[in-house]
């Protein structure tokens, strides 16, 4: 191929050209695999008091929301469970860790932003009551010290899906 580029001085500035616009992307992917790698998060976490990356709902620890949030649901564990799995399905998203003990269900899974393809964990927990079931949802980005609102977004988004 590279021999018929070579005939071709139109097409091989052309590569060339394509090349050098996609590098930044592919550099950005590059600096991704090696600084973001997957791990398990099996716990509920917490978004530190200065946080621009971090966004919280539930476990008394609301943080960065713009509305509030009932975290108590009148809704079976199971069928909430269900929902956020259609989301995770609808939306393509990679499960990382998941526990479903039939009471209590909690999920890690990674929502990539469009272009970039950054990752950002969530991470779902959601516990039955005899009077409906309990949530409570966390969203960080990886990288980065700012998330330019998108974590806060993500949980209203996954909010209103389960609700």
């Amino acid at each position: 191929m590279l021999g018929s580029l070579a005939k071709h001085p139109v097409a091989t500035k052309s590569v060339v050209i394509a090349l050098l616009i996609a590098s930044p992307w592919l550099v950005v992917q590059l600096g991704i695999i090696v600084l973001a790698p997957d791990d398990e998060i099996t716990a509920m976490p917490n978004c530190e008091s200065t946080s621009g990356n971090c966004a919280h709902l539930g476990g008394g620890e609301d943080y960065r929301l713009e509305q509030s949030y009932a975290t108590m649901l009148n809704y079976s564990a199971e069928s909430v469970y269900d929902d956020l799995r259609d989301y995770i399905s609808d939306y393509n998203h990679e499960i990382i860790f998941e526990n479903n003990d039939q009471v209590n269900y909690f999920v890690h899974f990674v929502e990539k932003t469009k272009f970039w393809q950054f990752p950002d964990d969530v991470v779902v927990s959601i516990q039955q009551l005899d009077e409906g079931c309990l949530i409570e949802i966390h969203s960080e980005s990886r990288l980065g010290w700012g998330d330019i609102g998108l974590n806060p977004e993500r949980i209203d988004r996954i909010y209103q899906h389960l609700s």
